[in-house]
């Protein structure tokens, strides 16, 4: 049996972690046998300083040590999006129902129980890499993604850094709003990828800017839609897509692609679209100057009032900015 090599061709790193050195050493020399590289921490701030220089492709993690045990440690990995996605095998000696259940629900995604036997741990191993492959090459399409958002963005000088702000105008205004963590996560990639389908419209068009012809409309129209198809092959973006596709409709209808109106337009979608309003009030365009703070929340008011914009949004969102100024 070879060891499972990512994608990039480097070889598999995994993270041994237990307070019996003997243990630890005899894991690591198994897994040597099979071509991994292999690194032991004794505890848990061992381990942690290790995961931050060089994160593992998997991590082997003993329930029982002194200080923070492997179940509150593997539970503070699986909270944190930098490195939730690492596989961790829970190493335990104990048979008892209710220290399992403790690390199945702080994300722990398969278990090896004392005394380990050899063709069981390397079964383990391989399926988890193989499961983390896969994961990778999720990774890296979302990034080819994000790169050619990025890439659109970068064809228009003057919309320099309006993802990056919009991502953080909506996300934040989503969180003002209650919303869960996945849809702070979709309304974030949303801040990116919502002008992704921007790249099937040509330059002559995209840079012009205003006054385009009905033609030239119907060919910018279609931008959300484009956008929509690119991203749909990726099911982790499943949350991003009714953003994408619908950030123009309008509240009274006369949006595109689908002239949705008020709550049809679904909630995240809603909300980029008034960040995304103040952003584009905010910067300069060659049509038109920036615009102040108090000059940008008149023309949202009243282009809400006249049935643009979700306006019980638009109040939430100067609600929003008028605390994070008097903080």
């Amino acid at each position: 049996m070879e060891a499972i090599q990512p994608p990039q061709g480097k070889c598999v790193q995994i993270l041994v972690v237990d307070d019996n050195r003997d243990n630890a050493l005899m894991t690591k020399e198994l897994l040597r046998t099979r071509g991994y590289e292999v690194q032991t921490a004794e505890n848990a701030a061992v381990a942690e300083k290790i995961i931050r220089e060089n994160a593992p492709d998997l991590i082997l993690l003993d329930v029982v040590m002194p200080g923070k045990t492997g179940v509150d440690l593997c539970r503070e990995l699986k909270d944190d999006p930098e490195t939730r996605l690492i596989p961790i095998v829970m190493i335990t000696g104990l048979t008892d129902r209710e220290d399992k259940i403790r690390a199945i629900e702080a994300g722990a995604d398969d278990f090896l129980n004392k005394p380990i036997f050899p063709e069981e741990l390397f079964a383990r191993v391989r399926s988890l890499l193989k499961l983390k492959e896969f994961t990778d090459e999720l990774e890296s399409a979302e990034s080819v993604l994000y790169s050619l958002a990025l890439s659109v963005e970068s064809r228009d000088p003057y919309t320099a850094g309006h993802c990056e702000r919009l991502s953080e105008y909506a996300s934040e205004l989503g969180e003002y709003l209650g919303l869960s963590d996945d849809e702070l996560v979709a309304l974030r990639r949303g801040g990116y990828l919502h002008d992704l389908g921007k790249i099937t419209v040509p330059d002559e068009i995209l840079k012009k800017g205003s006054n385009l012809t009905a033609a030239e409309w119907a060919v910018m129209r279609q931008h959300p839609v484009a956008g929509e198809s690119i991203c749909r092959p990726l099911k982790s973006l499943r949350d991003v897509l009714p953003i994408i596709r619908h950030h123009h409709e309008h509240w009274n209808g006369s949006g595109y692609p689908d002239g949705l109106k008020e709550e049809e337009i679904p909630l995240l979608a809603r909300i980029l679209q008034v960040a995304d309003v103040y952003d584009a009030l905010r910067t300069a365009r060659p049509y038109k100057p920036a615009l102040s703070y108090e000059e940008a929340a008149r023309v949202m008011h009243k282009e809400a009032e006249s049935g643009l914009w979700d306006p019980g949004l638009v109040e939430r969102f100067f609600e929003m900015l008028e605390r994070r100024k008097a903080a």
